[in-house]
């Protein structure tokens, strides 16, 4: 048996969050010999316990395709990790352990303050991001250019976008539908296993989409207006 840890956040409805983590995982595994049995570590990292001939070829594959949390980084190195903390001077990224992105290294978004910069973009917790650690000492970072055009090319799109956390694919797509509002929207796309992004159409705002499904969705909903 091989266990393994999965850069994958789990939170809030933990029940759900595993669920589809592991009809998602599921698939990936469905042409090895491989099964997983699926928990949560104490950090909310999703780990598995693979068994079977395939296990070791499986669990280097998910290792590749998904991620681990890293819990010694180094300096100048670029790791992926979740939005954890939006201060007003700071923004938290949980790589494995927690990396600081300072004001002073968020010039790259514009002008005003940590939490004013986050609006702007729609940052939600828990929003997938790329960092780069900068110094290992006091463990700060800063977003990736990568990261920063990705961020920029939803402002500048000239669509409206919403970021949603904690709700699945299916269920954004039914409040979408409930609400009706599937015709005011191009699509959604994944983020992360329970992140998503709405792309609005024209002459549809943001704050309108925010306002009719919030009340059916559990999770934050950020608002990305187009400039």
């Amino acid at each position: 048996m091989t266990s393994l840890q999965l850069l994958i956040k789990i939170y809030g409805n933990t029940e759900r969050a595993v669920h589809s983590a592991q009809v998602l995982i599921d698939s990936e595994l469905r042409e090895l010999d491989a099964a997983a049995a699926y928990s949560v570590s104490k950090d909310g990292w999703l780990t598995l316990e693979i068994s079977g001939e395939d296990e070791e070829f499986a669990a280097n594959f998910l290792a590749g395709k998904y991620g681990r949390p890293v819990y010694e980084p180094k300096a100048g190195d670029i790791y992926k990790g979740y939005i954890s903390r939006i201060g007003n001077d700071h923004i938290v990224v949980d790589i494995g352990v927690p990396v600081t992105v300072p004001q002073r290294n968020l010039a790259m978004l514009g002008t005003g303050n940590a939490q004013q910069i986050a609006s702007r973009f729609g940052m939600v917790l828990h929003l997938p991001v790329e960092i780069e650690i900068t110094d290992i000492k006091d463990m700060t970072g800063s977003f990736t250019k990568k990261q920063a055009d990705i961020l920029w090319n939803w402002k500048k799109s000239g669509f409206d976008h919403v970021i949603a956390n904690s709700v699945t694919r299916s269920e954004l797509k039914a409040a979408i539908k409930r609400t009706g509002h599937a015709r005011d929207i191009f699509g959604i796309e994944r983020l992360g296993l329970m992140e998503h992004i709405i792309t609005c159409r024209e002459n549809t705002e943001g704050p309108g989409i925010v306002a009719a499904i919030g009340k059916l969705i559990k999770g934050e909903l950020g608002v990305i207006k187009a400039s």
